[in-house]
């Protein structure tokens, strides 16, 4: 009786499984509370979606009808996006117009108070070098730290900056045989000076003993960056081969470079560990660059921090990597600030008859009037005399006979020869111009003598006398420039020339943008001629149309009109 019973139970548990095995299989029992949750989410409710189906229903309508309301819902959420996007876009376009310029181009309220120099020096050449520093050093206004490799002799009250002993580095690897070790304690001079705690720093100027500093046009440099981030600024070398040798992505720390607070606390926990995986490297400027780039810190170039200076005669400017006479160079520099000299004892005074400390304190007087625009080239031209006329504002005045384009005029003259002294002229890192054989187109140079402020015209007034040497034999009929005397050169004081474009000037700024008239004050054995910066090549065209007109196009070439190739 009971298998009976028994027996007609399991067709009836068969089939319970049949049925639940489809109910799970068309999804029917899986209806869950994250289910319900998830379709929460969507635009329209489901229990709204079911009443509206219900009430669908009881009209009689479709089930299609559910389909196109939530497309179309669908559809106007999205167009009510787009159109928030737009509008957001539109806010930022509007808020973008609104800025003002000088926000767009903000410079930064760096003073000299926020710049510490960390100058490395060596003790032997102490009692030389420091002559240079006094040039530049301002006494209670520079901040600095001189490090030396040992102590040193010295009146308290010398106007110098505080000096430091750097320390040892014994324990760090040097391998290199064609370097020294002293590369080793160059290369943390920024460190050392980061741990003596100074307050109220934004930046670190690195320099080395015979580096020569403007301090203004440093601040003026730096005023261009923000402080609060990593910046490791500075200059590559002028030789095309130096940079190939070492690298291109460095600083050299002779011509000067600037590390940003930040970087410098952060290159400080990690720069014993990175010099230690350089041995090989030759010296310190090297070993930094390496660093940074471990930080992932590029260099930002500035064209006024020059690197290796050494020449064999007369001028010295920012710190080029060539030798020979660096007339070409100096006379010739770019509408931008000059920033440091270098290697001054390797090269003769920058003005004839005087030594070279002599010379950088004669220098100092037009910096003092102005150096945003010390060195700064001007080029204009004589109209009836047919000269071309290039001014390096505060140091030297050339005039040269017949028309020369200022495309020309602003390559540097080769006078000079490359650190790699069996390189030529294609290993310099700018562009060049060869000296003239022509007797007739060698220039006539006039140096600044001395410099004042009108304070009634509110004008710096700059006398530039000859450099009394023998002209060559010329055959050429135009006047020649060897009866001038000297040249006064009058301009206003512009710190911001190098910063802005001519077409922002004001209009009485347009004006004098053009060529001045050049006026010539006869007196007895006195020549005197008056230039009126700033000057331009505006006139060049004019003064090239006059030349054609009185002489025709055939045979300038060999008369009046200079152009030089190669």
């Amino acid at each position: 009786m009971y298998s009976s019973s028994k027996q007609r139970i399991i067709p009836w548990l068969i089939l319970l499984m049949i049925i639940l095995y489809t109910l799970y299989s068309s999804n029917l029992l899986l209806i869950t509370n994250k289910k319900r949750r998830e379709c929460s989410t969507t635009s329209i409710n489901l229990q709204e979606a079911n009443n509206e189906i219900q009430e669908q229903h009881e009209m009689g309508t479709t089930n299609t009808s559910l389909n196109i309301d939530a497309e179309s819902t669908i559809a106007q959420e999205k167009k009510i996006k787009k159109v928030e996007k737009e509008k957001e876009h539109e806010e930022e376009e509007e808020e973008e117009k609104e800025t003002p310029i000088d926000q767009l181009s903000q410079r930064y309220d760096t003073e000299l108070n926020h710049i510490v120099f960390a100058i490395a020096a060596s003790s032997n050449l102490w009692d030389m070098r420091k002559e240079y520093i006094k040039v530049w050093w301002k006494p209670n206004k520079t901040r600095g730290v001189v490090w030396l490799d040992k102590k040193v002799s010295g009146k308290a009250d010398e106007g110098l900056p505080k000096i430091g002993i750097s320390q040892d580095t014994t324990k760090f690897k040097y391998t290199n045989h064609q370097g020294q070790r002293s590369a080793l304690r160059i290369s943390r001079v920024v460190t050392e000076t980061l741990k003596l705690g100074l307050k109220n720093v934004r930046w670190f100027m690195m320099g080395d003993d015979d580096t020569v500093f403007m301090v203004d046009n440093v601040v003026r440099i730096l005023s261009k960056y923000d402080h609060n981030q990593f910046y490791y600024i500075g200059s590559s070398s002028e030789s095309h081969v130096q940079n190939i040798h070492f690298s291109y992505a460095m600083a050299y720390g002779g011509g000067g470079f600037a590390i940003s607070y930040p970087l410098a606390k952060e290159l400080a926990r990690m720069q014993d560990r990175c010099i230690q995986r350089y041995p090989g490297l030759y010296g310190s400027d090297d070993r930094m660059q390496a660093c940074m780039a471990e930080l992932g810190v590029p260099l930002t170039r500035e064209a006024g921090f020059h690197q290796e200076l050494k020449c064999a005669f007369i001028f010295v400017v920012v710190q080029y990597d060539v030798y020979g006479d660096l007339l070409g160079l100096l006379g010739a520099h770019p509408v931008t600030p000059l920033v440091t000299l270098h290697h001054l004892d390797v090269v003769q005074p920058i003005f004839p008859h005087m030594d070279r400390v002599e010379s950088l304190q004669h220098l100092m007087k037009s910096v003092k009037r102005d150096s945003g625009s010390i060195m700064q080239q001007s080029i204009c031209y004589d109209h009836d005399k047919y000269w071309s006329i290039s001014v390096s504002w505060g140091y030297v005045v050339q005039i040269l006979r017949g028309v020369m384009s200022p495309r020309e005029l602003e390559m540097p003259t080769r006078t000079f020869l490359n650190w790699y002294r069996r390189s030529d002229y294609t290993a310099y890192a700018f562009n060049t111009r060869p000296v003239t054989k022509n007797p007739c187109q060698k220039a006539f140079l006039f140096y600044m003598n001395k410099t004042r402020y009108d304070p009634a015209r509110k004008k710096i007034i700059g006398t530039y006398s000859r450099y009394k040497s023998k002209p060559p034999y010329c055959n050429w009929k135009m006047e020649s420039p060897e009866e001038i005397d000297s040249i006064i050169v009058t301009k206003r004081p512009d710190p911001l020339r190098w910063q802005r474009r001519s077409g922002d000037d004001k209009e009485e700024d347009r004006q004098e943008n053009h060529c001045r008239q050049i006026f010539f004050a006869a007196a007895p054995r006195l020549n005197r001629v008056n230039l009126n910066l700033p000057i331009s090549t505006a006139c060049f065209t004019e003064t090239l149309r006059k030349e054609r007109r009185r002489n025709g196009r055939k045979g300038m070439e060999d008369s009046l009109l200079v152009s030089l190739v190669g």
